[in-house]
């Protein structure tokens, strides 16, 4: 049998470390739409250690990484993970592969159509990027879905090969002003951009980046194969943290040839991240799973069971309505506590009521999924 046909003959136990890791990272997405992450970096608080950990939760100017910076591959990672679970409940539910494939070509222009929706709606005209999670992983879940049939071999070449080839494009390329490979706005990534009209000279994040991190979700097709299979739970720890370590020493040893770069998606940031990644689900299957420590993992698991409805909610101003409407109250009673401290607890209540509203959905049997 090859690596991701389903097995209708494996009892699908529930990954609960799964579930706490999609509600984790989905939680710490939502926390970032409240702006809470913002006041940890007051001005207020330089030199103190809350702004040193504050730091740690935004993306770095440029070459290097910090944990925020592992947060898009934590998320495309875990839609690979599901995605053999998946295709086991649909071929007990009597799907063929074709209803299959024509489901993950539907779910893909979706994500697609989403993720550009989000973009027009700041400038009010139509936009083509590809640099926001959902429009990306269009690509990475697609890509990854069309090889899962393949052996465990040939999906690890094809992730290799297309950082091998993204690396190949950005040193190699010929225009003059865009040939300096690891340049924030003078590489191949934003010429592209260019072209078509998606550029975001800004912030230097380019949409090629779908291509590179595609190898994020194509491990985490292959963690889920493991995962899903017949091997004992010792077997499967060792795998994923032996894998884990050779992306982190990958990554990380690679860093003086070429930097790590999540902007533009360098091969060695591919590589360190995605390490980090198959760590942190490594970790949590064994604490979880293994360890049976499944208390509090409800928490955040209720956030990721409507990842794509609270995602959405948030970045249509969902966030920004309930900070409006709760905003006056708090800093009634907590003003005299100074404007920095009144609103960090209002970002907090924003956040706490975003939870509720997925826990409520949740409590009510309603999942939004497409």
């Amino acid at each position: 049998m090859k690596a991701s046909e389903p097995n209708p003959n494996i009892s699908r136990e529930r990954l609960y470390s799964l579930d706490f890791f999609r509600g984790l990272t989905m939680f710490l997405l939502v926390a970032e739409t409240t702006e809470v992450f913002s006041l940890l970096v007051s001005p207020e608080l330089e030199g103190t250690f809350i702004r040193t950990i504050g730091v740690q939760f935004h993306h770095i100017p440029w070459d290097g990484l910090r944990f925020w910076d592992l947060i898009q591959p934590f998320f495309m990672f875990i839609v690979g993970v599901a995605m053999p679970y998946s295709l086991v409940n649909r071929a007990k539910a009597g799907q063929s592969h074709r209803q299959m494939t024509g489901h993950a070509v539907k779910r893909s222009f979706l994500l697609l159509f989403l993720g550009w929706a989000l973009y027009c709606m700041g400038p009010g005209k139509i936009v083509f990027r590809f640099q926001n999670v959902l429009a990306q992983l269009s690509v990475t879940y697609l890509m990854a879905f069309l090889i899962m049939n393949k052996p465990m071999k040939f999906q690890l070449i094809f992730s290799v090969a297309l950082l091998a080839l993204t690396e190949m494009i950005y040193r190699g390329f010929p225009v003059e002003g865009f040939n300096h490979a690891f340049v924030a706005n003078e590489n191949f990534g934003t010429w592209l951009d260019i072209q078509y009209g998606g550029e975001n000279l800004s912030g230097h994040w380019v949409s090629f980046n779908a291509i590179p991190t595609t190898a994020h979700t194509i491990w985490g097709v292959l963690a889920g194969q493991l995962l899903i299979s017949n091997r004992d739970a010792s077997q499967k720890l060792k795998i994923l943290t032996i894998a884990g370590l050779i992306g982190v020493v990958l990554g990380y040893g690679l860093s003086p040839i070429t930097p790590i770069i999540k902007r533009t998606a360098t091969s060695t940031f591919v590589f360190v991240s995605g390490g980090w990644t198959v760590l942190a689900l490594a970790l949590s299957y064994w604490w979880i799973d293994i360890k049976q420590r499944k208390r509090g993992t409800l928490f955040f698991a209720v956030v990721g069971m409507n990842s794509l409805f609270i995602y959405l909610f948030c970045h249509i101003g969902g966030a920004d309505v309930i900070e409006h409407s709760v905003k006056p109250f708090t800093m009634a009673l907590f003003g005299w506590m100074g404007e920095l401290p009144a609103e960090f607890i209002t970002r907090l209540i924003v956040l706490f009521l975003l939870w509720y509203l997925c826990h409520w959905l949740f409590k009510k049997r309603i999942f939004i999924k497409i």
